[in-house]
């Protein structure tokens, strides 16, 4: 059977969310950073176990526009949000990442998430801002399952695909990082593990 390493060309897939302060990846704030390695069986079936979330304290001068606080239902002020600054954030989801890279055997990550290019902007845009060397991510080439959706339920829209899918769906636990990186990979793992089970057959 093929390993990962081998199934996805050395790198590894890292299914990743954001939250932020608006799209600009240069001036607006990153709040929140989930990311879930993904791993395979001995019968090339993928899967992921829990996510690994860090809440991110606005970097300085950073802009934050209250209509993205108002979808993502972020407080900034939460006595229990426990935010910590760019550099420790980063830390703490790149650790495990590295690790489950050498493990594997891979040359690195490669960023997988809805609308991809979004999430992985943010990622480069806070290693650049901290002065992290050793970014684990591939700098441009992404997994996107809205390109592996629409090829394979017809829908791009994140919630809508899930339910094509028949995969459970929660619409007030939206718009975290740690719910969304969650079904994103269940929704990345059911479309490959679906087209590994229909080449079997064929």
């Amino acid at each position: 059977m093929t390993t990962i390493k081998d199934r996805f060309r050395g790198f590894l897939p890292i299914v990743v969310d954001v939250e932020t302060g608006g799209f600009n990846s240069s001036t607006d704030a990153l709040l929140e950073i989930a990311a879930v390695v993904i791993q395979q069986d001995d019968d090339g079936v993928l899967f992921f176990d829990d996510v690994n979330t860090a809440y991110v304290e606005p970097f300085e001068g950073s802009n934050i526009d209250p209509k993205s606080l108002e979808v993502t239902g972020i407080d900034l002020n939460h006595p229990l949000r426990m935010a910590m600054n760019e550099t420790a954030a980063l830390g703490k989801i790149f650790t495990p990442i590295r690790k489950a890279i050498k493990e594997a055997g891979c040359n690195r990550a490669i960023l997988v998430g809805h609308n991809a290019h979004f999430d992985l902007g943010f990622v480069n845009a806070a290693v650049e801002r901290t002065g992290i060397k050793r970014n684990p991510f591939h700098p441009f080439s992404c997994l996107d399952t809205v390109t592996l959706s629409a090829l394979a339920y017809g829908q791009t829209v994140l919630a809508r695909a899930i339910a094509e899918a028949k995969i459970e769906w929660d619409n007030s636990r939206a718009h975290s990082a740690m719910y969304d990186t969650e079904k994103t990979a269940e929704l990345f793992c059911k479309i490959h593990n679906t087209w590994l089970e229909l080449s079997t057959k064929s």
